[in-house]
This record gives structure tokens, sequence and C-alpha cells, in this order.
């Protein structure tokens, strides 16, 4: 390991004194991530603005066996971007925001990697196209850290997942080298898709530097609405219902508890109550409507559920000021637990069908690990992935619900097994799920992901001890 002087030195020869950041206060809002669980300080900072400059950091890093960890905007939830031991230098892509092409023909953008998701969708707008991606970090997250997490949010359902919305990639290797995927094809059947491999690897196999996005087109109005429904059984059949019957018009399909309403209204989160009426369970849904479509596809659709039993009541959003409100809420469904209490948070997904089943036996098992703890389950119903949180009861000591997590985390994941999910739906391993990975992956795919490694990265340089635990 080159000692810091010298690495300061070094790298600032390299990139210049403007793009290396050594001072404690200076580098602080780069170690603390949002959830405060990780505190390692990097020994520096770079935030290179060329992807030249990337690869002379990573030329370096390589010859010298220096750790870097990429960091986009900081907004990981599973320490995937903030230092496992300490030491380690953070290679942010935030300088790199060039919009290098934007094709509407072809339905494709090249942006670099330090570019917004809103900024994305920005650009996107100008063009009369939609980059669907949207989630409630999207003016901060950023296109090489979504990537590099293969993360969700709320569209989904129709668009996918970032994955989905990649037609490729361009990423500067552990050595240096600048691997160039960038197409805009749709079609590209000339041997292995080396694209997904990057994204979702969090930046242990490359750094992604650019990337060509999926463009849709622009839907020209929306109709959303906040539905009552009695359990998640109703749910399941709500979205089975209005899929049937609206194809592709149902963009976003959210399950809520009422609790998470209940609680905005306490903290000061929401100015009024979105709720029509008094329900356990929610659903915010919303059709998006594109030219020559009639507009009242949603009300005609909840006449039909209504007629079904499947709904109670619903709050229908009438004006754009509605839906931002509607949408601002759900948006606050983390911040209202932050201020509520400690709580015990899980990304876990299963197949749409087992959403009960899972709301059912994960209540009954944290109940018996942790009386009286208050349930918070919520999320992309559409997708199968629900955030699966828990709040302290309501008379238990502050600091004392962490000495229940592993308990309660080995109970839900078993549960999750079982009902053929995943321990990571759209957060991703970073080093909070590295152990966990270890016990529920199946063991070949291990040995591939492990081999896969060993040939991009030989010196284990790359975000060491994230996704994969480090072999001796």
């Amino acid at each position: 390991m080159t000692a810091p002087n010298a690495m300061l030195e070094a790298l600032t020869d390299l990139i210049g004194a403007s793009n290396v950041i050594s001072e404690s206060k200076d580098i602080a809002p780069y170690a603390e991530e949002w959830r405060r669980l990780y505190s390692k300080q990097p020994s520096l900072v770079l935030t290179p603005t060329s992807v030249e400059a990337v690869q002379k950091v990573m030329a370096w890093a390589n010859e010298n066996s220096v750790s870097v960890i990429p960091q986009g905007g900081n907004t990981g939830l599973v320490g995937g971007q903030v230092p496992l031991d300490g030491g380690e230098v953070i290679l942010s892509v935030k300088k790199l925001k060039a919009v290098r092409d934007v094709d509407p023909a072809s339905n494709v953008m090249i942006v670099e990697a330090g570019a917004t998701v809103l900024e994305a969708q920005e650009i996107a707008q100008k063009q009369n196209r939609l980059f669907p991606l949207s989630l409630g970090s999207e003016g901060t997250c950023q296109i090489g850290g979504i990537l590099s997490t293969n993360a969700g949010g709320t569209a989904v359902l129709a668009y996918g997942n970032s994955r989905d919305l990649c037609l490729g990639v361009e990423a500067v290797l552990a050595d240096g080298r600048l691997y160039n995927g960038l197409s805009k094809l749709r079609k590209d059947n000339t041997g292995y898709d080396l694209k997904d491999l990057l994204v979702g690897a969090e930046g242990t196999l490359g750094i992604i530097t650019a990337a060509s996005l999926k463009l849709f087109p622009r839907p020209t109005t929306f109709e959303t609405a906040l539905l009552n429904i009695k359990d998640p059984q109703a749910g399941v059949e709500v979205l089975e219902m209005v899929r049937r019957k609206s194809g592709n018009k149902v963009t976003s399909f959210e399950l809520l508890p009422t609790l998470g309403i209940d609680l905005q209204l306490k903290h000061g989160l929401a100015a009024r109550d979105p709720r029509a009426s008094d329900s356990p369970w929610h659903v915010l849904i919303e059709f998006s409507l594109f030219d020559g479509e009639e507009p009242g596809a949603l009300l005609v659709m909840l006449e039909a559920l209504f007629e079904a039993e499947l709904i109670s009541d619903a709050s229908v959003c009438s004006s754009l000021a509605d839906r931002k409100m509607m949408w601002l809420m759900r948006e606050h469904f983390a911040e209202c637990q932050t201020r509520e209490a400690e709580g015990i948070k899980h990304d876990i997904s299963v197949p749409v069908k087992d959403i009960p089943e899972l709301v059912k036996r994960c209540d009954l098992v944290a109940e018996k690990v942790i009386p009286g703890i208050r349930s918070f389950a919520f999320g992309h119903m559409g997708d199968g992935n629900i955030h699966y949180d828990f709040l302290a009861p309501l008379n238990m000591p502050k600091g004392n619900l962490r000495a229940h997590a592993a308990a309660l985390h080995e109970a839900m994941y078993e549960i999750v097994d079982d009902l053929g999910g995943s321990i990571s739906a759209e957060h991703g391993i970073g080093q909070m799920k590295a152990a966990l990975l270890q016990q529920k992956k199946d063991p070949v795919a291990l040995e591939m992901m492990y081999a896969i490694k060993q040939a991009l990265d030989p010196k284990g340089i790359l975000n060491p001890g994230k996704v994969l635990v480090r072999r001796n």
C-alpha cells in the first residue's frame, strides 16, 4: 500500500489538485452514508473531470495495489459506496456529466455517469421523450450509481429496472483499460452481454463512466388515485384485474399501510390527509395515457373494482397538484419512520402472488421475536418488491431494538427463501449483505461470480469486500 503522503502527491500529479480532496472535513460528506451505519474514513476522495483521468487513476491504483471505491450520488442503502476497512480511495464520478448524444428517432440517449436521474429525465423531456426511472432520491442519485446497483423505483411494473433501461455502458476496468460498450442497438447477438456484468456489480468489476439509456414516448397525461383495500390479498386481486382489463396503461402500483400516512400527519410531513376514508391498507395506482387515448380510463377501472368489491373507497387526483401531493406522500414513507422511532429494514422480493403470505408470516414471526413491534411493509407491489420495515414498540427504550435485529433478519430471510424470493430486490448487497449472500446464493453461482471477479480484477482493488466476501 502506498503511503498516504506519496499517494496524495502521485494522484495530485495525475489529475490535478482541484480534483483531490484530502482534508477530513471535506472528505466527510463522501464517507457518511444516508443511514449512518458505516463510518470508516477513506484516505482521499478523487473527483476526476474526464474518463481519461479515471483511467489514469485506475492504472496507478492497479500498479500500486490501492483499493478504489467508485461512488455516485452517495444515496446507497447497503454501504456499497463507502469504505469497508478505512484507508481506501473514493472515486466520485460527479464531474462526469456530459450529454454525449440524444437520438429521438432511436429512442436512446448517451449520458455520462455523473448526471443525476432527474437531469436524465429533463434531457428526455426536452425531446418529448420519457426516461421512466423514478425514485425518491432522483435529484441526487447518479446514472453510474443507479446502474451499478441496478436500482428499481416506482415504474418497474411498466418499464423495468435500471438494467432494462440500459442498452450499453462505457467503463474503466481495474487496470485502467476502457471498455467501450456504448450502443444504440436493440439487437446485437455478438457474444456475451458484457454490459450485464457491469450493471448491478456495484463497482466491483469496473467503473461505469457513461451509458446508453432507453427513451420512451412521453405520456400526455397521468391518472392517479389512492385506493382503499382491506388487505394485501385484495391488492393482488386488484392488480390482476387492472392489468387484465387495462393492459400497459397501469405504470405504478404501490402498496401502502395506513400507518405510514398516520405518521406523516403526526410529524408534519403531509399538509392534509390524502385518504378518502379510513382503511388498513391502500394502493397508490397510476395510469399513463398517450396521444389519441381518451381520458377517464382510471375512473372506468375504478367502477369495475367497486362492482367486484375489491376496493371500498378511492381518492382520485383531480389536478397536477393533487398528483404531486400523492407522490410526495409516497416518497415520505422512509422519512416518517426516521422521525417516529428506531427501525429495522428489509428490501426483499417474492412472486407477486405470494405477497399476502409474506406479510402474514413475517408479521407473525416479528411479533414473536419482538412483542409489540410495529409492522411497516410497503412498496412496489406491482413487481413483488416490498420494503419490509419495522418500528420499535411504543414502550421500548431507545437503543434496545438493535439487539433483536439479527434474530428478526434470520426469521424474515427464512420466510423469503421459502417463498422463492430474494434477500435484495433493488438496494443491492454492498457490505451490509455480503456475508448473507454467501449463505443464500447458489454455490455454483457464487463460484462463477468469484471467477468473473478474479478475471477482471485479479488484485481485488475495485470496491473490495462489497458483494463478495474477500477470500484469503
